[in-house]
C-alpha cells in the first residue's frame, strides 16, 4: 500500500464518521449539550473540519476553504483564519450554531476533498520534510498529517458520543 492510499483511508474514515454523527439530526439535536459547558455536536463537527482545513491548507501552501463561500456566515462566526475552537469558552462553544445541518457536511466533505486533492501531491519522500523545528523532534510533514487524523478522529467519536445522549434524551 502507497503512503498516500493509507493516509487517504484515515480521512476518508473520519468523513464517514462524520455524515454518520450528523446525518438524521436535526438543529436542536446538534445544538444539544449535557451540561453548560459541554460541546455541541455541532461544535465538535465544525472543530473537527476547522482544524483539518487549517492545518492542511497551511501544508498544502493554499488558502483555507473556511476563507471560501462564506462559511463563517452559515456558522456564525467571524471570518477569522486563526479561529479553529482552540481555547473556546463554553460561550463561544455554544455561539457556533450552523444555519442548516447540511452547512456542517458540505464544509466537512469541501474540506475533504482539498485534502484529497493535496494528498495526490505528496510522496514518502515528502513527509519527511520539516515543518516545524520548535519541537523536538521536529514536527515533519507525515507527523503533523498524523496529527491531524488523531485529533479529528476523537473529535469525531466524542461527537458520535453526543449523538448517543442527544437519541437517549428523546
Amino acid at each position: 500500500m502507497k503512503t498516500r492510499d493509507l493516509l487517504r483511508d484515515a480521512f476518508e474514515r473520519i468523513r464517514k464518521s462524520t455524515h454518520a454523527t450528523v446525518e438524521g439530526l436535526g438543529l436542536d439535536d446538534v445544538a444539544y449539550r449535557a451540561d453548560d459547558e459541554a460541546n455541541t455536536i455541532g461544535w465538535l463537527v465544525w472543530h473537527l473540519t476547522r482544524v483539518e482545513d487549517h492545518h492542511v491548507a497551511e501544508l498544502a501552501d493554499r488558502p483555507q476553504v473556511w476563507m471560501s463561500a462564506g462559511w463563517n456566515d452559515r456558522f456564525g462566526t467571524d471570518p477569522d483564519e486563526h479561529n479553529t475552537g482552540f481555547g473556546h469558552s463554553p460561550a463561544e462553544v455554544g455561539a457556533v450554531v450552523p444555519d442548516e445541518i447540511s452547512s456542517l457536511l458540505d464544509y466537512h466533505d469541501a474540506v475533504h476533498e482539498a485534502t484529497l486533492e493535496y494528498l495526490e501531491t505528496l510522496d514518502a519522500d515528502d513527509l519527511d520534510a520539516v515543518i516545524d523545528r520548535r519541537w523536538d523532534p521536529p514536527v515533519t510533514v507525515g507527523v503533523r498529517l498524523v496529527s491531524v487524523i488523531n485529533d479529528t478522529m476523537q473529535h469525531a467519536g466524542q461527537a458520535g458520543y453526543v449523538r448517543g445522549l442527544v437519541e437517549r434524551a428523546r
